[in-house]
């Protein structure tokens, strides 16, 4: 199933057509009629040399996410909207917390559970009401935690990513991924039907990859006390992610003690690439999807080994990202090959467009990665 743009979005689509000078129609399928509200976007296509504004894909359509889960199976549907439910709790408990890297206080200076704890305990108690999970893992908790017998779906996530930012007021994030089943072990991304990137910065966002719907989809926290707030609307697609000079490099102490990322770094700095770098994993990663260029590399050495989990940050984000017509490497191929061999593995990663992947994997490697990578 592809994705749908409403009827009375049409005008504003034919406009940012015109505007982009043939930026979707270059890049689209051609629109098809699906149903009398709505319009069918095809995939778009990878040029080998597009203009910067080749790369602008977002369409706001302002769709509720209530309606807009329509296009997904019932009770994959059930299981997203507990995790917004989650997400929306975590980013409302975010903005009214006095938060330090330890814990968090109250307006009456109560001293709190860690926000990462906190968010930790909120996603598991939607994922309990949501009634079709049955298993989750967190990195707070990583094992295989039975919640409801008889469930559909298995919920791996990573329910504060950059908390060791929070105090400085960062951008932050959570990323989850849901397999079918009851099982982690034994899977790989192949299997993911549904994951998604959580940014709580000036807006509280989710960019959303789901199974039968192309691309990835960004939706915006409504948070203005008018008769929306507290709503999720459909406010962007992605669908391609096109070759730019914008980097994210992560884990840079890898490069004292392996060559091949201080070759890659070399490489960026000769080219004048733009460094865009928050320290934050999940902003870093959708600015490519929003920009619709660039690289997010986060490799291992032998004194600075590979920190990112395959099962709550690594296979998530290789399935949104790729979703949205980008590529994901472990050094070897697709992070989606990786088989998942415990809660606890670990990989090193690169995001980004084609070439910038490719680039990744002829100089990067798995040389100095702490596992020898599964594809």
């Amino acid at each position: 199933m592809s994705a749908f743009v409403p009827a009375a979005t049409v005008a504003r689509l034919s406009s940012t057509r015109t505007s982009s000078r043939t930026a979707l129609s270059s890049k689209s399928s051609s629109l098809v009629a699906s149903r009398p509200l709505g319009l069918r976007v095809g995939v778009a296509l990878r040029t080998p040399t597009p203009s910067p504004r080749a790369a602008i894909s977002m369409i706001a359509t302002g769709e509720p996410l209530e309606d807009w889960l329509q296009r997904a199976e019932k009770d994959l549907g059930k299981c997203t909207r507990g995790i917004f439910a989650a997400c929306k709790e975590v980013a409302y408990k975010i903005r009214t917390a006095s938060c330090d890297k330890m814990s968090c206080f109250n307006d009456f200076g109560d001293e709190q559970l860690a926000i990462d704890v906190l968010a930790d305990k909120v996603i598991f108690d939607n994922l309990t009401e949501s009634g079709v999970v049955a298993v989750a893992s967190s990195e707070e908790l990583p094992i295989e935690k039975p919640i409801t017998p008889g469930g559909k779906f298995a919920v791996a996530f990573d329910p504060l990513d950059g908390s060791s930012i929070i105090d400085t007021n960062f951008s932050v994030g959570t990323i989850f991924g849901v397999w079918k089943g009851d099982r982690f072990v034994g899977q790989d991304g192949h299997g993911v039907v549904c994951a998604g990137l959580t940014i709580y910065g000036p807006r509280t966002t989710i960019t959303l990859a789901i199974d039968g719907v192309d691309g990835a989809h960004e939706f915006l926290l409504i948070d203005d006390f008018s008769a929306k707030h507290g709503s999720w609307i459909h406010t962007a697609a992605f669908s391609t992610v096109n070759e730019g000079k914008l980097f994210a490099p992560g884990n840079m102490r890898a490069a004292q003690d392996n060559p091949g990322y201080a070759k890659l770094l070399e490489h960026y700095y000769s080219n004048k690439y733009q460094l865009r770098y928050t320290g934050g994993m999940v902003p870093d990663v959708n600015q490519i999807l929003v920009k619709g260029k660039g690289v997010f590399c986060n490799p291992a050495s032998p004194s600075a080994k590979a920190k990112l989990r395959v099962l709550y940050e690594v296979l998530p984000i290789g399935y949104v990202i790729e979703k949205a017509g980008g590529k994901s490497s472990n050094g070897a191929g697709s992070v989606l090959d990786i088989k998942i061999k415990s809660c606890e593995d670990r990989s090193q990663v690169c995001y980004g467009s084609a070439d910038e992947v490719a680039r990744f994997e002829e100089l990067v490697g798995v040389t100095y990665a702490v596992e020898e990578a599964t594809v």
